[in-house]
């Protein structure tokens, strides 16, 4: 095996079965950089597989039909409904195991590869139209000029709508992550502490009239580890309260504003990989992610 017992694998063979594979796997991923989260969901995605099999089936005995199989009794089988975004999950940890086995030699073939990708698509998400992005806007801006001015609204779903961030980038965002003065215009550089997402780090573009609302913000609240010093729940909050100022029959979210902006993005004719690299994406996601706005699109011209 690459790296002997430096590695959790070391101490595996194609005879061990899949259970105590798992918790040498947890090591691995904690190691990654993976959040405690992730390496929860991915050994109890792997742990069904083992419930599902013989106790005594070793890893080197399994076959890709085996895993179509255990994948098809997800969905048919189990009596326990499986979303979408759950059996996505599922193939993805079953990917990941036996990639891990096969990278440090405990297994010589790896089954999960050629594995069956069903057709699992989740549903369309929720956008805003033009004329209720204007609404949402003018709402916080309304709160913007009030007699007790208040930018925080605005500069937070004005980014959102503009830049198609993700809810925990948003959270992560430092005020030396912001280039107000670059000679090539100023943007907000997406950073990541764990080297596993440095792919998904990125500079997009920020508008003028967000500049000028971030400037009376930072003037409002005192700004030191965090652009938005709040909770999580608070900034869903705050996009909660802004959807009924603005008199809205959907549920303004963060992930509503990502999708608007990427399909404002999309049908003003930006390149779909610049879109992708925008919205910090691999080129596997931008499959369904691609689908899905061209489908909104033709919904919204249609």
């Amino acid at each position: 095996m690459t790296d002997g017992a430096n590695q959790p694998s070391a101490h595996l063979t194609t005879a061990t079965p899949i259970a105590p594979a798992v918790n040498l796997w947890r090591v691995f991923l904690a190691d990654q950089g993976n959040s405690p989260h992730t390496v929860k969901a991915f050994a109890a995605d792997i742990l069904l597989l083992a419930n599902y099999l013989a106790p005594d089936r070793g890893l080197g005995s399994l076959t890709t039909n085996d895993l179509n199989t255990f994948l098809k009794w997800l969905q048919e089988g189990r009596g326990v409904p499986c979303s979408p975004k759950t059996l996505s999950r599922r193939i993805t940890s079953l990917k990941a195991f036996f990639r891990w086995l096969n990278q440090y030699g405990v297994i010589l073939a790896d089954p999960a590869e050629k594995v069956l990708q069903f057709s699992a698509i989740s549903p369309l998400p929720q956008v805003l139209s033009p004329d209720e992005v204007q609404a949402v806007l003018e709402a916080a801006n309304t709160i913007r000029r009030a007699q007790k001015p208040d930018a925080r609204s605005y500069v937070l779903v004005s980014l959102l709508l503009s830049t198609g961030i993700k809810k925990v980038e948003t959270l992560a965002i430092h005020p030396n992550h912001l280039e107000l003065d670059s000679p090539d215009g100023p943007f907000l550089f997406v950073r990541y502490a764990s080297p596993q997402n440095r792919f998904k780090e990125r500079k997009i573009a920020l508008l003028p009239e967000w500049i000028e609302a971030f400037h009376e913000y930072e003037g409002q609240y005192k700004l030191n580890e965090q652009v938005f010093p709040w909770s999580q729940r608070r900034l869903e909050y705050l996009l909660e309260d802004l959807g009924k100022l603005a008199s809205l029959d959907k549920h303004l979210s963060f992930d509503m504003c990502r999708w608007t902006c990427a399909l404002s993005d999309w049908q003003s004719g930006m390149e779909p990989n610049k879109i992708r690299q925008k919205l910090g994406i691999s080129k596997i996601q931008w499959r369904e992610v691609a689908n899905k706005l061209q489908t909104l699109a033709n919904k919204t011209e249609g």
